[in-house]
Formats: C-alpha cells, sequence, structure tokens
C-alpha cells in the first residue's frame, strides 16, 4: 500500500497509486455532466453500446500501438494465460467484432476506464486510469459517409458542452501522409516511425523532430528536409487545392487517393456545417498503427503546452524518458499540455487482424472525459460568474420549529419526507429528534437545497404547513413562505416548484448549468 517507510512492519504512506484519483464532490457532478452530454448526442446518432473486460489476452493488444506498445499495463504472469490492462477501447471492439460474426454492421459507443503507464500531469488530464468515450461505425458503406457523421458528431458533442468557438478539429489523412513519406524518399521500413516522429510537432519544435528523424532513426537529412516542406502546411480547402495541384503527389497513387477522399469529405462536411471548425493539418500523424485512412483530434486551449514553440531544441538532449515508477507528476511542467481532448480516424484492417479473414471497415473517435474535465474545471474557477455547482439532487429540506416544549415532530417531518419521496420529490430532514431551526436552514443552504417544506405545531393544527423558495431578497412578497394545505401536500410542492423554474429532476438541472462560459 504505497511506499514502505523505515524498517516497521506496517509502516507505509496511504495514498491511491501514481496517476490515479478519488472523484467526490463537484468534481462528480461535473464529470457526470460530461457524461450525459456526450450520451445524449450518441444516442441521437442510433447508436447501441456494448461492454468488454477491462483486461485482455497480452496477444491481442500486442503490435497495435506503435512507439506507445511501451505504455501497455502488462498483469502478472499467475500460471494463466498472460494478459494485459486494456490501452484503449478501440482494439477490444475490433476484437469483439471478430468473434461476433454474425454482426456485419454497427453504431455503437463505449464508455469504460482505460490504463496506460504514461508520465501523469493530473491537473493537465493526463493520467494513468481515465475514462474514454468511444464512437464507431462498423460496416461497409459509401466512401466518407460514417467518416463525415463522426465529425459532425463530434461537433454536436463540444456544442452540448458550451465549447461553440472553442475548438478547433484537426484533420489529415494517412494514405496523403505515406504518400508525401514515399515521394520524399522515406524507406519502407521506416514508416512508422517517421510518423510518430512528425506527430510530436504539435508539442516540439521542427527542428527538434528533425533532429529525432535523423540522429535517432537514422533518416537522411535531405528526406527530413523535404518532409518538412509539406508538414509545416495547415488550411482548409485551399491547402487542399494546392496539394491537388502537386504533381509528384498526384503521381502517388497513395496520396492521390488521399485527396480525393478528402475532397468528398470536405464536401459532405459543409453539408453538415463542420467546415468552420476543422484545419486541414499535415503535422497530424496519429502515432497508433492501425489507422488506414482520414485521421482526427480536437485540440482547445491549454491542448498544447505554453512552452513557445519557436524555441531552440536543448542541445544536450537526448532519446526521450521513458516513464518510470518514481517520475512526480509533472502538473508544473510547462514543457507539458493538456494534449488533444478527443481523437480517431479510420481503421478498415484491424477486424481482419484478428478474424484472419472478414473486413469489417470501421471508423472512429474516442474522447477523453479526464481532459475534458481538466479544462472544464479551469474555465468555472476562471470564471467568478457561473452557477454554483451542487453536490446533491434534493429539492426540499423538511424542517420543524417550535416554542417551549418543541418536541421536534420527528414522526411529523418523516411522514411528509415519505409523502414527498412516494410522489417523486428529492427529499431529506435532519436526523435530529430536537433540531433547531437554524441548523436545518444551514444544512440546507450547505447542500444548496433550494426548497423547504416547513412545520410548525399551530400550522398543522391546522392542517396545513410552509412551502419557501430558499435564497428569496429581502421585500420579496414570499421571503417567509406560503401556507399550503396538508390534505394537498404533494401536488403543493411539485407546482410551486415548477411555477419557480425549477425540476423536481435535479439532472435536468445539472444539464441546464453552463460548464464553459
Amino acid at each position: 500500500m504505497g511506499k514502505e517507510k523505515g524498517d516497521g512492519k506496517g509502516n507505509f504512506q496511504l495514498k491511491v497509486p501514481k496517476g490515479t484519483k478519488d472523484w467526490e464532490g463537484k468534481d462528480m457532478i461535473i464529470r457526470d455532466k460530461i457524461f450525459s452530454s456526450i450520451t445524449k448526442v450518441f444516442k441521437r446518432h442510433g447508436a447501441v453500446t456494448i461492454d468488454t473486460p477491462v483486461f485482455e489476452l497480452k496477444e491481442i493488444l500486442s503490435g497495435k500501438y506503435g512507439e506507445d506498445s511501451k505504455l501497455i499495463y502488462d498483469l502478472a504472469d499467475q500460471g494463466g494465460e498472460l494478459c494485459s490492462l486494456r490501452y484503449d477501447l478501440t482494439v477490444p471492439f475490433a476484437r469483439w467484432l471478430a468473434m461476433n460474426s454474425s454482426v456485419q454492421n454497427i453504431k455503437r459507443y463505449h464508455i469504460a476506464k482505460v490504463y496506460r503507464r504514461d508520465q501523469p500531469a493530473m491537473t493537465k488530464g493526463r493520467m494513468r486510469e481515465f475514462y474514454q468515450c468511444d464512437f464507431d461505425i462498423a460496416g461497409t458503406y459509401d466512401p466518407m459517409l460514417p467518416d463525415a457523421e463522426i465529425l459532425r458528431i463530434t461537433c454536436e458533442i463540444f456544442h452540448e458542452l458550451g465549447w461553440d468557438g472553442k475548438f478547433t478539429i484537426k484533420i489529415n489523412h494517412r494514405k496523403i501522409l505515406d504518400g508525401i513519406f514515399e515521394v520524399c524518399g522515406v524507406p519502407t521500413d521506416k514508416m512508422r516511425t517517421i510518423s510518430s516522429a512528425v506527430d510530436k510537432l504539435d508539442k516540439s519544435p521542427w527542428e527538434e523532430v528533425r533532429r529525432e528523424m535523423t540522429e535517432e532513426k537514422g533518416l537522411e537529412a535531405d528526406v527530413a528536409d523535404r518532409i518538412g516542406e509539406y508538414v509545416v502546411l495547415k488550411g482548409s480547402k485551399e491547402l487542399l487545392q494546392k496539394l491537388q495541384a502537386d504533381e509528384r503527389l498526384n503521381a502517388n497513387a497513395s496520396a492521390k487517393q488521399g485527396l480525393e477522399d478528402m475532397a468528398l469529405l470536405f464536401t459532405y462536411l459543409e453539408s453538415f456545417s463542420v467546415l468552420k471548425n476543422l484545419s486541414f493539418d499535415m503535422s497530424l500523424a496519429r502515432g497508433l498503427d492501425y489507422y488506414t485512412g482520414v485521421i482526427y483530434e480536437v485540440v482547445t486551449e491549454g491542448s498544447a503546452p505554453p512552452t513557445s514553440s519557436d524555441q531552440k531544441p536543448e542541445k544536450t538532449a537526448s532519446k526521450p524518458r521513458k516513464p518510470a515508477d518514481g517520475e512526480e507528476d509533472r502538473s508544473n511542467d510547462p514543457s507539458v499540455g493538456v494534449g488533444s481532448v478527443a481523437a480517431g480516424g479510420r481503421y478498415d484492417n484491424l477486424v481482419s487482424m484478428f478474424s484472419g479473414k472478414q473486413q469489417i471497415p470501421c471508423v472512429g473517435i474516442s474522447f477523453g472525459v479526464d481532459r475534458i474535465f481538466s479544462i472544464t474545471k479551469q474555465r468555472l474557477a476562471a470564471d467568478a460568474s457561473s452557477a454554483p455547482i451542487r453536490t446533491n439532487e434534493v429539492d426540499v429540506f423538511v424542517m420543524a420549529f417550535g416554542g417551549k416544549g418543541f418536541d421536534g415532530l420527528l414522526p411529523q417531518r418523516m411522514e411528509v419526507a415519505r409523502r414527498l419521496w412516494d410522489a417523486g420529490v428529492k427529499a431529506e430532514f435532519s436526523w435530529k429528534v430536537k433540531p433547531k431551526l437554524p441548523q436545518q436552514f444551514k444544512a440546507a443552504e450547505v447542500n444548496g437545497v433550494p426548497f423547504a417544506v416547513i412545520l410548525g405545531e399551530e400550522e398543522l393544527a391546522s392542517g396545513k404547513c410552509k412551502f419557501k423558495e430558499m435564497g428569496l431578497p429581502e421585500g420579496h412578497a414570499e421571503k417567509d413562505g406560503v401556507l399550503i394545505e396538508m390534505a394537498d401536500l404533494e401536488r403543493e410542492v411539485k407546482t410551486r416548484i415548477e411555477s419557480a423554474g425549477q425540476t423536481a429532476d435535479a439532472t435536468n438541472r445539472v444539464q441546464d448549468m453552463s460548464l464553459a462560459q
């Protein structure tokens, strides 16, 4: 249980494992809001959900993640099957498709935890245990139509989260990138490693990436320079037209096919009103080995590290450090950003890698909930006008008061709470036999409960009680509450909650709350 200290048995540091955290309170409310917003859009587009084991056979995950394979958590060999914790939800989905040959097409979503032995930066959402929300379309369809819908879904989700104008979808095509590498003279056996180097341009200057290509990966300097002419390009339709006019690329079969795909995709994205959020970025490579077509990732402020992109690379730089168990959290490291908040692409051959025969084309995207949470929380903290976040969903606090000889009216409070629960109203009361009225109000205020039902001996004797909306300003006609009939308690409470612009369903209240001002 953590690192042992001293020689005595039982001495340990009580902590969670590196790169993980406990979730509670307002953080849970924010995260649940993110989950509900994403799921709402997934269902709007006709998706069904599945679930897969948290660990897979080691051979299932091997050879699918390129240089990131070193981040896979292998489980100890206990005399049975060799297993690893899942690195993502895409490979398990492809394995599931291969095992269920009757499923030839599906829109599936999956929300679950994945595990990566990466260097953590907790406040930036870079963790070793984290949630992914995946949406994938599997099946044979006309070109680029599923791809276009995936990007439309992406825009809808960030709209639901209140991120309009605050995100960009970077997009590229693996066939264009491979074609560029071929035209520039990259040997076939270096394609994927050079692709991984290019993918670091979002956090490292070109000079550093070029050094990695030439000094670490053995690429000829003139080949790297030719690659550099292309990978610095970004734009939209005008960049596509420029690449289509490039004779060298048009003479390459891979690049030509990729450019044709992108031209068709741009046409569909215009119909879906997605182009305004798009950046055609030639530096985007996506390091995972299984991508075969369109690739994309979503970035926002905080995605890139604050370190200047034009800084000079350190002359003493050597091979990147591998994560080690002794590494400290890198939240305060200026060279580390949040990274992309969503990413994905087309992977047409992954299912056949498992089945050995049937090929089911797939395209999808994965949303990093913890990174979205990190940026959302930063925005809330920076906005003093944002609505306070409630940690529970109680609508009504049942109170009681009285004068000399007051017995607390506990049975009556319990009966009122029971009646409200039976009517579907979320309610609670003090677990003290004789609670003081100020203490009851304090308990309601601390939890942000918006309404109170207040029982008094005289009011109960006449078959009435008080209904009070909390937080009304001085001078308001109903500041001290209004009398309602006990016989009509349930209807009165529900009607008054609704008329006050509230709802008995706290989940809807949370969804109406803006998380990004």
